[in-house]
């Protein structure tokens, strides 16, 4: 596995980087079939986000390596916490949490644009998430990443199921995206299998919905943390972790809930 001084210098420049072909079949046949299994035995933080009588199927989960050997062994053994800690340019790499995230064809419920850090109790500027598809993904059904904007700060969550804001956070409101979308840098790929996405956690994102008559769009998260991340109580509503850790504001993230998965050779 290689991360390059380029791949490091795009990720601090946009926020996100594209890295081609860093996961090998194994890893790839291996969640495809975690996948289905988790899908047929959600937990109890999955959603849908189809709404009734809508076509195809919007699905997220959270915490799968809690419950699935096959995602835990990706956590611990695929090179993912490797490819973070060196983006961050951190000594560590310290696993936070994963979601799985499908998009059957037909579906048309978009993902809303949103930050994803301000929803953790996390701190810190090494902090970021690898998105894996598992499904070759065109630019027309990918992730769109608006180039830079993780140096915007901080903005308030909305709840992706029915996009009711977070509350008592005192965050300013996100712009209106869609509405100017040519005064930004909107960055998205083609990707296969095997691909990934890296991205910093504050960096505005969204996607489309998945208008292919055949081709599903499954993808895992799995977000991740470096030396300078701090547990953060935030002020109101918090969406991530989902069980208290056992840390107090301001602790280093290293638990038995955040283990350190990758330390760079002294």
């Amino acid at each position: 596995m290689v991360v390059t001084v380029q791949d490091i210098e795009t990720y601090e420049r946009d926020g996100v980087v594209c890295l081609r072909g860093v996961f090998d079949e194994k890893w790839i046949t291996l969640l495809r079939d975690w996948t289905e299994r988790a899908m047929a035995n959600p937990g109890p933080d999955a959603e849908e986000y189809t709404r009734p009588g809508k076509p195809g199927r919007a699905f997220n989960d959270l915490d799968l390596a809690r419950r699935h050997d096959g995602f835990r062994n990706f956590v611990h053994q695929s090179p993912a916490a490797e490819i973070c800690g060196r983006i961050m340019r951190s000594a560590k790499a310290n696993f936070f949490y994963d979601q799985l995230i499908v998009k059957e064809p037909g579906t048309s419920e978009k993902t809303p644009w949103h930050q994803d850090q301000p929803y953790w109790a996390v701190s810190g500027r090494q902090v970021c998430s690898i998105w894996l598809p598992l499904d070759p993904v065109s630019k027309d059904v990918c992730v769109q990443y608006v180039a830079g904007s993780h140096n915007w700060g901080a903005h308030n969550p909305h709840h992706f199921k029915d996009n009711s804001p977070y509350v008592d956070t005192g965050l300013p409101e996100l712009p209106d995206i869609d509405a100017r979308r040519e005064d930004y840098e909107i960055k998205t790929w083609d990707m296969q299998p095997g691909d990934c996405l890296v991205f910093q956690a504050m960096i505005v994102h969204g996607a489309p919905g998945n208008a292919s008559a055949q081709t599903r769009r499954r993808a895992l998260a799995t977000r991740w943390t470096g030396d300078d991340a701090r547990y953060f109580v935030r002020d109101g509503e918090v969406g991530i972790p989902t069980r208290d850790p056992g840390l107090v504001h301001g602790d280093i993230m290293d638990c038995d809930d955040f283990p350190v998965i990758w330390r760079a050779a002294a």
